[in-house]
């Protein structure tokens, strides 16, 4: 998740029976009790797995995968080669910012409505005072394996998928603005829905829904209220990630947060553990945001939620 900044405002998926999930998911990851699309249930160690590749991508790069250096592009081509392997159609959209070249990465899913296009997204790039493994690691390792498990189901949704990777999203959303800019109103007008995730991880997490398209908040918190996991509305962060341009165009935007650098307090506690008086995400923008900083339950939840929230969007 970027800096604040001075200038910037602040089914056709077969329908069956959630069941309990025992294998690959720490227990409570997918509700068990009310009827879903049928999404996957993701498991938590091929997105840790993801986490880990990053990790060892930022240390062979001068310990940080921030825009215009070579850790942020080792990164997106480790995107690339997966979903290319998984039959996406994917390409790169090429930028400039603080006169170092910017990369977007996109990956379309053939089939589904092209006049219908449900987007999840996230951004790919650190700071560059560390690795950014919660910001936003998370983010992109749970998005990667949704799009994965997505060809591993051989899904056909009714609507197109699309799935995005943004770059320079810590100097200004400025990867996610350029894609929508380009865009022409025709084009913008057939994306239905855009869901978000920067920062899923946090290792003192709390369970943020971001307040836009109602639609999409529903899905979000239907999910979370079947694994009886109570939720917030997303403030911290309103604004500050790579939903905004999207919103600012009029598409329907939505997303999941576990927290930055606010501190938790002893009523967030109460409803999801943790420590109070301490912040989400201790390591916020700082070089001890690796493989170590990250919670694995909450990665978990939301990595389900983000499949559950794209079977069911895009149905």
């Amino acid at each position: 998740m970027k800096l604040p900044v001075s200038w910037r405002a602040s089914a056709t998926a077969v329908v069956a029976s959630v069941t309990l999930l025992t294998s690959g998911s720490i227990a409570g990851a997918a509700p068990a009790d009310v009827e879903v699309a049928a999404a996957p249930d993701i498991p938590v160690a091929n997105v840790k797995g993801h986490l880990n590749q990053l990790q060892s991508i930022a240390t062979a790069n001068g310990g940080n995968r921030a825009h215009g250096r070579p850790g942020y592009k080792a990164s997106l081509d480790y995107v690339k080669a997966k979903l290319d392997a998984a039959g996406y159609t994917t390409s790169i959209q090429q930028f400039t910012s603080s006169g170092r070249t910017g990369y977007n990465l996109i990956a379309d899913w053939p089939g589904g409505d092209a006049n219908q296009v449900v987007m999840a997204g996230s951004h790919l790039d650190s700071v560059s005072s560390g690795p950014g493994i919660n910001d936003n690691g998370s983010g992109s390792a749970a998005v990667l394996e949704t799009a994965l498990a997505v060809s591993r189901a051989g899904y056909k949704p009714t609507k197109h998928l699309r799935f995005a990777w943004w770059g320079a999203e810590e100097l200004g959303l400025v990867g996610s603005r350029n894609y929508v800019n380009k865009l022409s109103s025709t084009d913008r007008s057939k994306i239905s829905g855009y869901l978000n995730f920067d920062m899923i991880g946090s290792p003192n997490p709390g369970y943020f829904v971001y307040d836009d398209d109602p639609a999409i908040e529903k899905t979000f918190k239907d999910f979370y209220a079947g694994l009886g996991v109570a939720t917030e509305i997303e403030t911290e962060g309103d604004g500050r990630s790579d939903h905004a341009p999207f919103k600012s165009a009029g598409v329907p935007v939505g997303g999941l947060f576990t927290g930055a650098s606010r501190t938790k307090t002893a009523a967030q506690v109460t409803k999801w553990g943790g420590t109070a008086g301490q912040s989400f995400d201790r390591c916020y923008h700082s070089s001890c945001d690796t493989t170590s900083n990250i919670n694995d339950t909450a990665l978990d939840r939301n990595s389900d939620a983000v499949a559950y929230a794209v079977w069911k969007l895009s149905e």
